[in-house]
């Protein structure tokens, strides 16, 4: 006779065989089910891989080259194109608009300037529109803000650069020539100090001095593609400078009020006369007509 411990040894053992059965197919279930979801994702990537518009671009990066001639192809458009256009740095080139259904355009750079550096896109006219980039990288273009500044002593001096082109510095520096040598200028030094973005640079010179401070400073742009410079002349005026014009001013006024006063101090004595020789005429005419009227009367009476 089996007793009653003996029963739940069994049961235990039967239901736990069970349970590991369903667990089994319920993992095996659900492996089935992921399997069969990866191989649905893999399809539908592959599909879309198939029928996704590619455009072929030459070449993908014109570096530091005087001229150069980007070309786009577009495979697999999304629909029938309608033309196509090329713009730069997010602004349309009007010239390379084409009402044209080709799948294949270019954009001829004959000359490449800091003017002509820049982000390049070509743009196809489907639906949805079709584009791609080409980077055209040149050396920084660096120019003074302007070739002469003047500052007044004891006053701050500033001398400003900018740049032009793609990619902008990432680095400026500025130097003071002393004869055929150039001086470093660091930053919060002295009395100097450099504020710079990539496309602007500005040099402030605290307490200008005329013996220290007189001089040419040049200014270096540096991006990944080169480094280009240019000077800047800076004059220095004693305070009373700002006097002389005032001076000069007085001068001419003194001057000119001289040259009134000695003009009407001679001109009076010449009225003068001139009202003399006015007041004595009328007299000398009458003694003359007097004396020829006598002389007729002598004659008719002789």
């Amino acid at each position: 006779m089996v007793s009653q411990e003996s029963r739940d040894k069994i049961k235990y053992l039967k239901n736990s065989v069970i349970d590991s059965i369903c667990d089994r197919h319920k993992n095996m279930l659900q492996m089935k089910v992921l399997w069969g979801l990866s191989a649905l994702l893999l399809c539908l990537n592959r599909a879309n891989a198939q029928t996704d518009p590619f455009i072929e671009a030459q070449p993908m990066e014109v570096y530091n080259q005087t001229s150069a001639v980007l070309s786009c192809k577009l495979t697999d458009p999304p629909s029938a194109v309608k033309g196509h256009y090329w713009m730069r740095n997010g602004k349309v080139i009007e010239s390379s608009k084409h009402n044209s259904p080709d799948l294949y355009t270019e954009h001829n750079l004959a000359k490449i300037d800091s003017h002509s550096g820049g982000l390049y896109e070509c743009v196809f006219l489907s639906e949805p529109e079709v584009k791609t980039t080409i980077e055209v990288k040149t050396a920084p273009h660096v120019s003074a803000y302007k070739r002469s500044e003047h500052g007044n002593e004891k006053d701050k001096g500033v001398l400003v650069c900018v740049s032009y082109g793609y990619p902008l510095p990432t680095d400026w520096k500025w130097y003071k020539l002393e004869g055929e040598d150039k001086t470093a200028i660091t930053n919060g030094t002295d009395r100097y100090e450099i504020m710079s973005t990539p496309n602007r640079t500005t040099l402030t010179i605290d307490d200008l001095d005329i013996a220290m401070d007189i001089g040419d400073y040049i200014c270096y742009g540096t991006s990944e593609v080169g480094s280009t410079s240019d000077k800047v002349h800076l004059r220095v005026r004693s305070r009373l400078a700002a006097l002389w014009p005032f001076l000069g001013i007085v001068a001419e006024v003194i001057i000119l009020v001289s040259i009134i006063f000695i003009y009407e101090k001679r001109r009076k004595p010449d009225e003068i006369n001139d009202d003399d020789d006015s007041g004595s005429a009328p007299l000398k005419s009458n003694a003359n007509t007097d004396h020829k009227n006598k002389d007729v009367r002598q004659r008719n009476s002789t």
